[in-house]
């Protein structure tokens, strides 16, 4: 079984969002083991870029303090190092394509591959074009998780059958961001993924309270947050593991 696969075995995954960098790379590192005892199953971790299209006005802005801080490529791939002498929690890269391109597609791919990362995740990167990136993410083992959309009905399908690791279910149109309600048919887009591959679904976009994490998990494999902790971390700042930990113990426990 992949270490991909491990992330939805016991039941549904959830799956915690943070910037690399923000407050620093070293509490970073300190989220990360404090969320997987928290109950996390897979932890996306973001590497900071200056105009990041997906993302509401939260992580926008930690972005900008993550990278204001002097985080790297490089020092992101020092931290991961480090991490993966203690834990092998799934873990995804999320980031921009122009993160990848800037640092050589093929170097970035190997490095992260072994390095022991599992999956990257690349939100400006629509299906027709991912293959420069999907290429070398399948010759070193990383997959290159797709997303779908409401709107992308006659290409789910289409989408679903090349999708590698878990499908990642965008649930609102727009950036991300905490929304009060979640309107879309989230079961629809799910039955139309495991019409075509039995792989895992899991939901992202808007979700930050618990109630809101059940509903969602109950529609599919697992739940992603992020700009709710995101938040966590920049009111806390150095302070945030214990916020953070409790939230996603929270969350956990909603999704049982």
């Amino acid at each position: 079984m992949s270490n991909m696969a491990k992330a939805f075995v016991n039941g549904k995954a959830f799956i915690p969002f943070i910037t690399c960098g923000d407050p620093s790379l070293a509490v970073t590192e300190q989220l990360v083991y404090a969320m997987e005892e928290a109950g996390a199953d897979l932890i996306e971790l973001g590497i900071p870029f200056s105009d990041p299209t997906a993302e509401g006005p939260v992580i926008q802005e930690a972005n900008v303090r993550a990278l204001s801080g002097g985080v790297t490529t490089d020092r992101i791939f020092a931290m991961v190092e480090k991490i993966r002498k203690h834990t092998q929690i799934p873990m995804a890269f999320m980031t921009y394509a122009n993160v990848v391109f800037s640092y050589g597609t093929e170097r970035f791919i190997q490095t992260a591959s072994e390095l022991g990362m599992d999956a990257l995740i690349l939100p400006d990167v629509p299906y027709e074009e991912k293959e420069e990136f999907d290429i070398p993410c399948r010759q070193h083992g990383i997959d290159l998780i797709s997303l779908i959309a409401p709107t992308s009905h006659d290409r789910i399908r289409t989408i679903a059958r090349d999708a590698a690791g878990f499908v990642y279910c965008v649930s609102s149109m727009g950036v991300t961001g905490s929304r009060r309600e979640i309107k879309t048919n989230i079961q629809e887009m799910v039955n139309l993924v495991k019409k075509e591959k039995e792989i895992p679904c899991a939901v992202g976009f808007g979700i930050s309270t618990p109630d809101q994490a059940a509903q969602m998990a109950a529609q599919s494999d697992g739940v992603i947050v992020g700009s709710a902790i995101v938040k966590l971390c920049a009111v806390h700042g150095a302070g945030a593991v214990p916020y953070v930990k409790e939230y996603v113990r929270q969350m956990k426990n909603a999704i049982r």
